[in-house]
């Protein structure tokens, strides 16, 4: 960024329909001093949502009186000239292919609760969302070369991979939402019985406690946890186990939310270490695959809920229809929503408020026994100058070996993806830790090539796949 632009930033967010994040991109650009005296530029192919998402952000920026511009597109490189920052968050009819992606896999045994990261249903939503995102990058490359790329689209890791090494020129990383600081450090302190709630976490407090997350994004795990010199992991195991019987607890309604603090104690059982994202964590191991029992509390996994996640939507775009209308006052905006983990970031890096955040990047030597180049979700020191990761010491034996199976099959999809390379989509598939057939992986591969034709570019329909 010119230091000339920081009291004036520019944010373009590709994707702005995307409701799990337009909504608290608006609330950040407003409330933050550091964002909102400059430029909102919001991205998406349906025109008539698009139009609802800036007419809502001009009318929070009019209400809490901020100069913040409002710019609106269709056509990303409109306004991508001039931008410090472009999120990617766009996922074009996502519901109703991740409801494909998991009953094809369930037709082979596959048990899928998310389906958007691991899995065939982690692979395919790659094969739909990474050829626009390498479209996305070279606009970028021409239009505002100096810009962080953020992106904030699952795979998050086969995305992030995938800019960094096909689009290297590019100041990039990844995100997911699940371990927003510090709001993810209170949750243990609170599991630790170190303070009541959240609301009585300090910086103090955050000295004291000394906790280590690290792996692939959704594989990620509590490697330390300590306060005052004390270990507490197992006070934090405990509380999931006391927890086991809510559970509906996973900040998520249907298959994603339920057994987590159950699986979370087993886990925790197995291998002495807490997994730190459970609602997708349990959907990278072979367990609750129906191939086998675990425990008598836990069945095998429930499959992503299409037709519920359509409701959400709806309910969402309800909502955002009833600020417009004025059904909800608009003086309810800023109470209704808070910050988001990207717009933190962005705020912490224009600001120079040093402060630190989960980031999907390159492991630089945190994780000491696994390679520099990993791309591992890490607790991080973030500025204009750049991501740095912070020590976190060995992943043990065991978790290790998977979080290698996950990386290579994360690497081989970015290599599928963007060579248009069936032979190591093939590859990808079988090196995935849920697939245990070569032909169910070819039938599976041939049936969502099909049934996704319209999502896919035509280039991969070169090779004559049927469904055999």
């Amino acid at each position: 960024m010119n230091p000339a632009n920081m009291q004036h930033p520019k944010v373009v967010v590709i994707g702005a329909g995307s409701l799990f994040f337009g909504r608290q991109s608006i609330w950040q650009m407003v409330h933050s001093p550091y964002l909102n005296q400059g430029t909102l530029a919001l991205v998406d192919t349906d025109e008539e949502r698009l139009t609802k998402m800036v007419r809502l952000a001009e009318m929070v920026a009019r209400e809490n009186n901020v100069s913040l511009k409002v710019e609106g597109s269709v056509d990303r490189r409109k306004v991508l000239p001039g931008a410090d920052f472009v999120v990617l968050s766009f996922a074009e009819q996502s519901v109703k292919y991740r409801g494909i992606d998991c009953q094809v896999s369930l037709k082979y045994g596959i048990r899928m609760c998310s389906g958007d990261t691991i899995g065939p249903g982690g692979i395919f939503r790659a094969m739909r969302e990474l050829p626009i995102i390498m479209e996305c990058a070279k606009d970028i490359e021409e239009l505002c070369p100096e810009a962080w790329v953020i992106n904030y689209i699952n795979p998050s890791t086969v995305h992030g991979i995938a800019l960094h090494r096909y689009a290297p020129q590019l100041k990039s990383f990844a995100l997911c939402d699940s371990h927003h600081m510090p709001h993810k450090k209170a949750y243990y302190a609170v599991r630790a019985g170190i303070i009541g709630d959240h609301s009585e976490f300090t910086e103090e407090i955050d000295r004291k406690f000394d906790f280590r997350i690290a792996g692939v994004n959704h594989f990620t795990w509590l490697l330390k946890a300590e306060y005052e010199g004390q270990n507490v992991m197992p006070n934090i195991a405990e509380a999931m186990r006391l927890m086991a019987g809510d559970e509906n607890n996973g900040g998520d309604r249907g298959a994603k939310a339920i057994f987590n603090d159950a699986i979370t104690y087993e886990l925790y059982d197995i291998f002495g270490i807490i997994p730190t994202c459970t609602a997708h964590t349990k959907e990278y191991v072979r367990y609750w695959q129906g191939l086998g029992q675990t425990s008598d509390a836990i069945p095998p996994l429930s499959i992503w809920e299409t037709e519920e996640r359509y409701q959400r939507h709806d309910e969402m775009w309800q909502q955002v229809d009833d600020f417009l209308s004025g059904e909800i006052p608009i003086t309810d905006y800023m109470s209704t929503f808070g910050p988001d983990h990207a717009t933190d970031i962005i705020e912490n890096m224009v600001g120079n408020l040093g402060k630190k955040f989960f980031i999907n990047t390159l492991n630089q030597g945190a994780v000491t026994n696994m390679n520099e180049d990993s791309f591992l979700e890490l607790l991080c020191d973030v500025s204009m100058d750049g991501v740095k990761p912070l020590h976190v010491g060995e992943m043990p034996r065991g978790i290790r070996g998977m979080q290698e199976v996950v990386l290579d099959t994360h690497e081989l999809t970015a290599e599928a993806v963007v060579e248009q390379s069936y032979e190591k989509l093939r590859r990808a598939m079988l090196t995935d830790p849920l697939v245990n057939s070569i032909r169910d992986a070819d039938k599976i591969i041939a049936e969502l090539l099909e049934l996704e034709r319209e999502m896919i570019p035509e280039g991969w329909y070169k090779h004559g796949l049927t469904v055999s």
